[in-house]
């Protein structure tokens, strides 16, 4: 690594690898986006000489990354105590279709680990836990590596892993269900709810289904977990008295961190009804039913999001 041109062409090949790492510890796109982007800052700055002294840098750029995400995780658990209601990572959302060659976040949601599942198991791990688990069995960083980034003994950074992998095998989602099989099981949901047919509804429905909804106090959505198919029946069907049927049944079908969601844009009101948020439903189905629905209506996490089949605002 002599010139800057080198090292930045080296650098571009591998952010598909560092945003992967980024956003896998923090469940933030824009978060992430600046931990790469400092990544190749620092590496930028440093002269000639220093540069020449990495000998690998896809371990130098992951390290560094994974040092950034840790300070921000650790700043984002404080900001999170002022959060109204449940937190869901931010959502990567991508067309349907053949993902592109160029676009590193789309490179990154071909990995069952950064599904929206898969990131809320992982949002339950103290910092320290998440960046010695996510490092050493996601993306193979030894040990020692991962014990300066934490600032703790090699003994105590496997500790933190071995205690945040625990954590994830009780709550291990399930393997990712075919997208064929996903289409079939959400036009069944969204046709029966359309209907107000409870028996069709419940039919698609895990018994111990749960519902998340984020907000953060901007839009409408449950503030607390709604576990239980009945429950969320009820929820559901009385949303059909509040909003203008055409508004909700006008979801589009877009992928959400490599799983099929549905983006149901802003609505007005009038005539009785209210006018709708926009809303990010993502689904996780197991054996033909839907276990779970996380209902993403922060504004500032739907930001980046434009009309399905477009590309998202940078």
């Amino acid at each position: 690594m002599s010139t800057l041109d080198g090292v930045a062409a080296e650098f571009a090949a591998l952010r598909p690898h560092l945003t992967a790492v980024a956003y896998r510890l923090t469940g933030s796109v824009s978060d992430a986006e600046d931990a790469v982007q400092e990544s190749w800052l620092r590496l930028a700055a440093l002269d000639e000489d220093k540069r020449a002294e990495i000998h690998e840098l896809r371990a130098w750029l992951t390290t560094v990354v994974g040092r950034i995400c840790l300070d921000r995780l650790r700043s984002a658990t404080a900001r999170r105590e002022k959060y109204v209601g449940q937190w869901l990572p931010e959502p990567i959302v991508t067309p349907l279709g053949a993902p592109s060659a160029d676009d590193p976040l789309e490179a990154a949601v071909r990995d069952e680990g950064v599904r929206m599942a898969a990131m809320i198991v992982l949002d339950k791990l103290t910092p320290e836990q998440r960046v010695a688990f996510v490092l050493h069995d996601a993306f193979a960083v030894p040990f020692d590596e991962i014990a300066e980034i934490l600032g703790v003994t090699t003994a105590t950074a496997r500790q933190h892993a071995s205690r945040g992998r625990r954590a994830l095998d009780d709550a291990q989602p399930p393997p990712r269900a075919e997208l064929a099989e996903q289409q079939e099981i959400l036009d069944r949901f969204m046709t029966a709810l359309a209907k107000g047919d409870v028996r069709a509804v419940a039919e698609v429905l895990h018994p111990d289904v749960v519902l998340i909804g984020d907000s953060d106090g901007k839009a409408k959505t449950t503030v607390q977990v709604m576990v239980g198919a009945d429950k969320i029946i009820r929820f559901f069907l009385g949303l059909l008295r509040f909003y203008r049927p055409e508004a909700l049944a006008g979801g589009r079908p877009l992928l959400v961190n490599g799983d099929l969601g549905i983006y149901l844009p802003p609505a007005p009101g009038g005539d009785g009804y209210r006018p709708l948020d926009a809303h990010l439903e993502t689904f996780t189905v197991r054996d033909g039913l839907i276990t779970a629905i996380y209902d993403q209506a922060n504004p500032d996490k739907l930001s980046r999001l434009v009309e399905p089949g477009t590309r998202p605002r940078t």
